[in-house]
């Protein structure tokens, strides 16, 4: 035997019965071999062997009915239908209203029954919260999420700032110059008479239309602007800088392409091609393991490590080639002894190497051990150690200047020079990297 629940209260929304025509009433009959549409009979007739056309009274059958527990013992599947109904009809709150529509439970019931089950349920709660979670994960985006400068820089006027925000107005929304500034001229001698001829005035009407085609192309150029955040140019180029190198020369190459597509397509497009970069770096990565014969992670771990410790002891063995310069003088090769140990010890080596068969440059600094050169990248490491540089010392020099540049909207080697109290050729050599890299502009 089958439960379903019934149609309703009303005795006229319950479908009638295949044999006598009366509205049903539960529990009733319904044929399991019969339908579309359900062959329904009520109990009379399903005890005569009622049959009609196909039906036949050996047919398997099932008794629909609403009286069984769904959430609470004392109420049935037809009273939980008949309360939901009434506070969708009545309103929620109202329960004396929904007590005398539903006419089998009291005021108190009914509002005890609804909050304990359908407001406080922490089945349901859970449920919706899953279903909202999974609806916020579906609609999720995985591109950078774009925002668009609704309130830019306020440069002061004539600024570097303000020259490469193209001179905009954040206070008026809009530019010194515009896009073909003189697009009004063409306008200015232009007057609709009455002596005009039909050549005249259809010539000074294609002219009001080239206009209006030029102001379109003003505006669509404007909106491109703001749509993808170029109006604040430093934030778009701090933005860019999340990407790896060759993903940013992408970033540069396409940019002429965002007036095609909108702010969030291109930032997906662009995303595209960084995972993209990101998967054949894996890939090459795999190949490598491969062709050394490895198949498991497991093994790829001990390999990355042991390749660590080989580059190491290969940079090791080529410091033996500063020696060699060292070897003649046992002053000097003493001296340089106790700097490389103070390298090895963590400490900044101060005192320098003397030399009596003239002027030789410096032998680059070896990083092995200094704190912070896990955080560089292959191009610091080597600019710290020609310029023999800590990487430490390196690391807050970088983030002055580019603090700096932020401020002022670009750099120049004078300020970088004021800011950083250290050799001066020290200072060249890493405002020209960090210009060279991307992390600075000139001022």
């Amino acid at each position: 035997m089958e439960r379903l629940a019934s149609f309703g209260n009303d005795p006229f929304d319950k479908p009638p019965c295949r044999g006598c025509s009366s509205y049903l009433t539960e529990p009733y009959v319904k044929c399991a071999e019969c339908g579309p549409p359900p062959f329904l009979l009520c109990l009379q007739c399903f005890t005569r062997g009622f049959e009609y056309k196909k039906h036949q009274s050996d047919h398997t059958y099932e008794i629909m009915t609403s009286d069984f527990p769904v959430l609470d013992p004392n109420w049935t599947a037809q009273e939980e239908m008949s309360l939901l109904e009434a506070v969708m009809d009545c309103g929620f709150g109202n329960w004396q209203d929904v007590a005398n529509q539903m006419c089998t439970k009291s005021k108190e019931e009914c509002e005890k029954h609804y909050m304990k089950h359908f407001i406080n349920n922490p089945l349901f709660a859970s449920t919706l919260l899953n279903l909202k979670q999974a609806e916020e994960a579906q609609h999720s985006e995985t591109a950078i999420p774009f925002h668009s400068a609704d309130d830019p820089p306020r440069p002061t006027f004539d600024s570097v700032l303000s020259r490469d925000m193209a001179g905009y107005m954040p206070a008026r929304a809009d530019f010194v110059e515009e896009f073909d500034n003189y697009a009004e001229w063409d306008l200015r001698d232009i007057d609709f008479v009455e002596d005009d001829s039909d050549i005249l005035h259809a010539l000074k009407i294609a002219v009001v239309d080239i206009y209006h085609s030029r102001l379109k192309e003003r505006q669509r150029r404007k909106k491109i602007i703001r749509d993808h955040g170029l109006i604040n140019l430093r934030k778009f180029q701090i933005l860019e800088r999340r990407y790896p190198k060759e993903v940013q020369d992408l970033y540069e190459t396409m940019r002429r392409f965002a007036r095609i597509l909108g702010p969030v397509e291109h930032d997906k497009f662009i995303e595209s091609h960084a995972l993209e970069f990101e998967l054949r770096r894996e890939i090459k990565r795999l190949q490598e393991y491969r062709a050394a014969g490895i198949t498991n992670f497991c093994s790829a771990r001990t390999y990355d490590h042991l390749k660590k410790s080989r580059d190491e002891e290969r940079l090791k063995r080529t410091m033996l080639s500063e020696v060699l310069q060292y070897i003649q003088d046992s002053s000097a090769c003493q001296q340089w002894l106790s700097r490389q140990a103070d390298i090895d010890s963590g400490l900044t080596p101060t005192v320098p190497v003397p030399s009596t068969t003239g002027r030789r440059s410096a032998p680059p600094l070896n990083l092995t051990g200094l704190p912070g050169t896990e955080k560089l990248n292959e191009k610091e490491k080597e600019l710290c150690q020609m310029v023999r540089l800590v990487p430490g010392a390196y690391l807050e020099y970088k983030a002055a200047l580019v603090n700096e540049c932020n401020k002022q909207g670009g750099l120049r080697l004078a300020q970088a020079r004021a800011l950083i109290k250290i050799d001066v050729n020290k200072t060249r050599k890493i405002y020209d990297f960090l210009i060279r890299e991307g992390y600075i502009t000139k001022a």
